[in-house]
C-alpha cells in the first residue's frame, strides 16, 4: 500500500514535512489502527480536567486549543491542521489542562495510548519525529507570545496568516497562494488578543493595501512579500525540511 492510500497518510505527510522517515517507519505508521470519526463544528474533542486514554490525530478539518476563563472569556492557544496530534502530551500528562475543539466539521482518528507507546517503543526514530514536532509547537508558542506582547494588530494578523499559510503549504494543502481557511473573526480575535471589531478593521485595511483577499473561508494572498514584511515573518521557527 502506498502512503497516500493509507488512513494514516495525513500524519505521515505532517511528520515528513519536519523529519526524514524511512520506509520501515512509513510502514509502521500505515499499520496504525485508524478509527476515524466525523465531528461537527464547535464540538469539544477533549476538555479541561479530562483523563484521556487515547490520542487524536486530525485527518481533515481544523481544530483549536483553548481555555475558558472564569468570566467566560476564551483564549485560543493554537490552531491544528491535518496530520497534527494536538493532545500528544496526554501520553505523559494524565490530566488535560485545556480544551480541544473543532472549528469546522472535522475527521479525527483516535489511537489508544498503549498503541502509541508501542509504536514509539518499537520505532525510536518515530519517537524522535514526535519529539521534534513537540519542540516546534513550543517554538510556535514562543512566537505567538512575542506577537501578543510586542506586535501591533496589523503585524500580528499578518504574521498569523503567514504562519498558517506556510504550515498548509508544507503539507501540500496550498494551491499557489490560496488556502481554505474557514476561521471566523471572533476566533482570530480570541487567538490574537483582539476584539472582533479590531480584527475586522485590520483585515479591511489589509485588503485595501492589496495583501490578501479572504471570502467565506477562501484565503488568497495577493502580495506574499508585502504580507511577510508587514508581519516581520521569518519561517525559521517552524523548522520545516523544505
Amino acid at each position: 500500500m502506498s502512503p497516500q492510500s493509507s488512513p494514516a497518510y495525513p500524519l505521515i505527510r505532517k511528520l515528513e514535512s519536519i523529519y526524514n522517515l524511512s520506509s520501515a517507519e512509513y510502514e509502521a505508521l500505515m499499520a496504525l489502527p485508524i478509527l476515524a470519526r466525523s465531528i461537527r463544528p464547535d464540538q469539544d474533542i477533549a476538555r479541561d480536567h479530562d483523563r484521556p486514554s487515547q490520542c487524536c490525530i486530525l485527518l481533515d478539518g481544523l481544530l483549536y486549543r483553548y481555555k475558558l476563563l472564569e468570566e467566560g472569556k476564551r483564549q485560543i492557544f493554537s490552531f491544528h491542521i491535518s496530520g497534527d496530534i494536538p493532545d500528544l502530551q496526554s501520553l505523559h500528562l494524565q490530566v488535560m489542562d485545556h480544551n480541544i475543539g473543532t472549528v469546522v466539521s472535522s475527521v479525527v482518528a483516535f489511537v489508544p495510548h498503549e498503541t502509541m507507546n508501542r509504536l514509539i517503543d518499537d520505532h525510536p526514530r518515530i519517537r524522535n519525529a514526535l519529539w521534534r514536532d513537540t519542540l516546534i509547537e513550543a517554538a510556535v508558542f514562543r512566537e505567538w507570545m512575542a506577537g501578543l506582547g510586542r506586535r501591533e494588530a496589523y503585524g500580528r494578523i499578518s504574521h498569523f496568516i503567514c504562519e498558517l499559510f506556510v504550515r498548509y503549504q508544507a503539507i501540500g494543502l496550498a494551491n499557489g497562494y490560496k488556502v481554505e481557511l474557514p476561521l471566523t473573526q471572533e476566533k482570530m480575535g480570541d487567538a490574537l488578543g483582539l476584539s472582533t471589531v479590531h480584527v475586522n478593521r485590520t483585515l479591511q485595511a489589509m485588503r485595501t493595501d492589496g495583501l490578501i483577499r479572504w471570502y467565506r473561508g477562501h484565503l488568497n494572498i495577493t502580495d506574499w512579500s508585502g504580507l511577510k514584511k508587514a508581519g516581520a515573518f521569518d519561517a525559521t521557527y517552524l523548522h520545516l525540511r523544505h
